[in-house]
């Protein structure tokens, strides 16, 4: 019991050890490529904390000893960084105005342009008759009630000519007749005429002669 209880610990011990040394290398990799020099704000305020130098008063308050020039160098970094965000955050404020001026003149646009499209679709809907619009339905509708208006009374006068035509054509062959019957009765007059003129002459004559 006692050697697999020394066994765990010596395996246990071994882990831990390799662990240890796998990551100290690692630890100390980092630690070396700190400069403040370069790098994030972040990695720089890391550097000045790990190459500051311990110190404890009587008290036992654990304090960092900084040099001097490092805080200036840092402040300067920190001031150069905030520029640079600043700057940043100028530069996208003015995009964004400029893209939202952008927006704003394309929703114009759009608005102008869908206005334009309904007058077209409008338009195109719609027909204009003395200058009044109707729809194109109405306007059909008009349309052909007019169409048929004018057919019927197209109809209406060819029925009223031809009529007219009859009648005409009626009044013709009755006049023709009228005349020849005048024809007729001035002959026959004309030979009464005659026939009474010779026995009035005749009569004329033997008077004379008694």
């Amino acid at each position: 019991m006692n050697r697999i209880k020394s066994l765990f610990l010596i395996t246990f011990t071994c882990l831990f050890s390799l662990n240890t040394f796998s990551q100290t290398p690692q630890k100390q990799e980092e630690k070396d490529k700190l400069s403040l020099n370069s790098g994030t704000i972040d990695t720089q305020f890391e550097y000045v904390i790990q190459k500051s130098s311990k110190w404890r008063d009587p008290k036992g308050q654990a304090y960092k000893v900084i040099k001097l020039h490092w805080l200036y160098e840092l402040k300067a970094h920190t001031l150069d960084s905030l520029k640079a965000v600043h700057k940043n955050l100028e530069d996208t404020r003015l995009i964004v105005e400029t893209q939202t001026k952008e927006i704003s003149k394309l929703k114009e646009n759009l608005s102008n342009t869908q206005g334009d499209l309904d007058q077209t679709n409008t338009e195109k809907n719609n027909m204009a008759l003395f200058g009044i619009q109707m729809s194109k339905t109405n306007y059909n509708v008009l349309m052909w009630s007019i169409i048929g208006g004018l057919f019927t009374f197209l109809l209406f006068f060819i029925y009223k000519f031809k009529n007219s035509n009859s009648i005409t054509s009626d009044a013709k062959k009755a006049l023709a007749d009228i005349e020849e019957e005048f024809d007729e009765h001035r002959k026959t007059a004309l030979e009464r005429e005659q026939k009474v003129r010779r026995q009035l002459q005749d009569e004329i004559n033997k008077h004379k002669k008694v």
